[in-house]
């Protein structure tokens, strides 16, 4: 199974503004999903990963400010909030519940996915080098994690694995999830995960002693807790 696409999440309860970002971003390669709720956008945050997530402030069932703190208690994904709302309280508001910018409506489709194309670009070379305490690191570029300087000896599939949680601390991920992130065939059995997780785990400890950042969650799959 091939690693995942680039996909973002439009939360977005008018049909014909969605359309214009889903055009906008489809364009420009990028796989996108649309919800009309925060229940909707938490619910799929919860179950998939996306990239990066264009959030409204004004959804029908909650406020779009509260949907991006709930976000930023388990996942650092980057936030980018398209709204009506103008002002310079609401736009501090929205820095201050965790979004990484805030754009005003109405607004140019290709100066927004150009937009999300760099803050994609930007959360992959820097916030996807994962640091948990100042001690656990994943550098992308060179695809090593190590533990308080010390390179962690993975294979290519535990990497994927451990690499994978880090990006999203606390996540709960499923078997099936981390097959998917570490390219191994979907028909793979859930105990090939167990096997590297386990392995993972070891490598860790022969580095630093009782150290076990990757949590086990009876009949749901592991999280990387940093």
């Amino acid at each position: 199974m091939k690693i995942p696409e680039t996909v973002i999440l439009i939360v977005e309860d008018e049909s014909v503004i969605a359309e214009t970002i889903i055009f906008a971003l489809e364009s420009e390669g990028l796989k996108t999903k649309w919800v009309a709720t925060g229940q909707d956008a938490l619910t799929y945050i919860s179950q998939s990963t996306p990239n990066l997530v264009i959030l409204d402030v004004g959804l029908p069932d909650q406020s779009g400010f509260e949907v991006c703190k709930n976000i930023r208690s388990f996942s650092n994904i980057p936030i980018l909030f398209l709204t009506s709302r103008s002002s310079d309280l609401d736009e501090v508001r929205g820095l201050e519940s965790g979004a990484d910018d805030y754009i005003t409506k109405p607004f140019t489709p290709q100066v927004l996915a150009l937009r999300v194309l760099n803050k994609l670009k930007r959360f992959k070379n820097s916030s996807h080098a994962s640091l948990d305490g100042g001690v656990l690191l994943d550098d992308r570029a060179a695809k090593t994690i190590s533990l308080e300087g010390v390179n962690i000896d993975l294979t290519r599939y535990e990497y994927l694995i451990l690499s994978q949680m880090m990006s999203y601390p606390n996540r709960k991920y499923s078997r099936e999830e981390l097959l998917s992130a570490a390219s191994l065939d979907s028909e793979s059995f859930d105990r090939t995960v167990d096997t590297h997780i386990k392995t993972i785990r070891k490598k860790i400890v022969n580095v630093k002693s009782g150290y076990n950042p990757i949590k086990t969650h009876r009949n749901l799959g592991y999280s990387y807790e940093a």
